[in-house]
């Protein structure tokens, strides 16, 4: 077949449904060959951790709706992968890469899920992840699970994934899937995007349902598309719109989303927007060689128009310490998410899993599982700790009113600027959203991108700004997937 899947956007794939070059079940089978090919052969890329035994049946049947009543949308026989903490309501597992829960299935889809299969979406299978999304212990692999193994970044195995949606971010840079969706509480979409060369797309909280994903905290929790293209990053999100009750995040959106976010893919995006960069603190951990590529970044931006305020310091940046808040947040979270999986789920509570790990030390303790236990005997469930109280009211202080916001409108800002995925700690606490956008590689081949981030809702200004600096510049290449010597 002449139609070539490495690379293939949404836009190129809809024109090749449309003219009867490809058909949704053939592009299917093309993402099966690959994953046979790199993903569990060759470098073991290990991205994939599962199939959907129904992908192909589903596929074909939207293959015949699509030839007797046209296509649903934009994402009508598209396959995407999802983080394996995304419940689905099939025949696949939803285990968050445990051991524990390798038999756990779910009851029904997560909201995202359903709004994602009445847009036509194959369900291709899940993407490997960092266990309960780097929450197992401390000194885990970013992109290991005691189910899947280790996630390896194709553009270089020595380089680290980045996690916990490691998977996610690998196999849309390996195109083993058009695109897939990750999850993030605290620079779990970011980190790796970053480090796969993706584009990667946090929300605001509240803007996707988080209703049917397994749980980290309740108030940084978000999912978010992974692709290779903003184009593509935005017609997923698209897909996963929509107002769940059961998500009581989503109050906060009320009047604030807009039905078709491509309405804001502009080219000259940067033209005029004021952005400003956060230099001291974010750049301590740069090397020469990032810190060149991230001025590099912004010599482009200032070419494109863009008026660039440097420093544009967040003055509350090093009293941000470490906080209690999801710890606290994860047992309650987990122990009603289990809970609500029914009689017959192989685990009710995070002590079962702990229980569980402990029994089978071999194959699930490799790295240990300190916080668990940590998140077990720190938290009481109910949230009442004095000091998750005093840290929740100080993370909002500090990241939201007298960190992003204060700096912000200090200097009427459009966006921030951050080099690779650095500001992630402080927008995830915020509850605000980011884009992290491919902005180069390393001498070693190790991706580079940068992050832009704003207040709250403020995605249609991320989304001129990512989709400027990517049109105009194109830096993002493929993976080689060759051995390396």
């Amino acid at each position: 077949m002449s139609f070539e899947i490495v690379e293939a956007t949404i836009t190129e794939i809809q024109t090749a449904l449309a003219a009867g070059e490809i058909t949704s079940k053939q592009l299917v089978l093309m993402y099966l060959e690959r994953i046979a090919d790199h993903d569990k052969n060759g470098l073991t890329i290990n991205s994939v951790l599962e199939i959907n035994p129904d992908a192909l049946f589903i596929a074909e049947s939207l293959d015949v709706e699509r030839s007797q009543q046209g296509p649903r949308g934009p994402m009508h026989g598209i396959p995407v992968l999802l983080k394996d903490n995304i419940n689905t309501g099939d025949k696949m597992h939803t285990s968050a890469g445990s051991l524990a829960l390798a038999d756990s299935f779910a009851g029904e889809d997560a909201y995202i899920v359903t709004k994602l299969r009445e847009a036509g979406a194959v369900i291709l299978g899940k993407a490997n992840m960092t266990e309960f999304a780097n929450f197992m212990t401390n000194g885990m692999p970013s992109g290991y699970s005691s189910r899947g193994g280790q996630v390896l970044n194709p553009y270089n195995i020595s380089t680290p994934t980045g996690g916990s949606s490691a998977g996610s971010a690998v196999a849309v840079a390996c195109s083993f899937c058009t695109v897939s969706v990750g999850t993030e509480t605290s620079g779990s979409i970011l980190n790796p995007g970053n480090l796969g060369s993706v584009i990667g797309i946090k929300p605001t909280v509240g803007m996707i349902s988080r209703s049917g994903i397994l749980p980290l905290s309740n108030t940084q929790d978000t999912a978010g598309p992974m692709a290779r293209t903003v184009r593509d990053a935005v017609l997923l999100l698209n897909a996963m719109l929509g107002k769940d009750s059961g998500d009581a995040a989503m109050g906060t959106s009320a009047g604030r989303l807009h039905e078709d976010y491509t309405a804001f893919l502009d080219p000259n995006g940067l033209q005029g927007a004021r952005i400003g960069i956060p230099r001291d603190y974010y750049f301590e951990e740069l090397t020469e060689e990032q810190l060149a590529l991230f001025n590099a970044s912004v010599e482009r931006m200032r070419e494109l128009g863009a008026t660039i305020i440097d420093p544009a310091e967040i003055k509350t940046a090093r009293e941000i310490k470490y906080s209690s808040v999801v710890l606290n947040e994860f047992k309650t979270s987990i122990n009603a998410y289990l809970a609500r999986l029914g009689p017959g789920a192989p685990m009710r509570t995070l002590k079962d899993i702990i229980d569980f790990n402990h029994a089978h030390p071999v194959e699930t303790l490799k790295f240990g599982q300190a916080t668990l236990i940590d998140a077990e005997f720190t938290s009481s469930g109910t949230l009442t700790e004095p000091q998750y109280l005093r840290d929740r009211a100080t993370d909002l202080k500090l990241c939201k009113e007298q960190g992003i916001d204060a700096t912000m409108s200090g200097h009427r800002l459009d966006a921030l600027l951050f080099p690779a995925d650095f500001g992630a700690r402080i927008t995830s606490r915020a509850g605000y959203p980011s884009i992290v956008v491919p902005s180069g590689y390393t001498s070693a081949g190790a991706p580079f991108g940068v992050t832009f981030s704003a207040q709250a809702y403020q995605e249609p200004m991320l989304i001129k700004l990512a989709y400027a600096y990517e049109q105009n510049y194109k830096i993002r290449k493929a993976p080689s997937l060759r051995s390396f010597i």
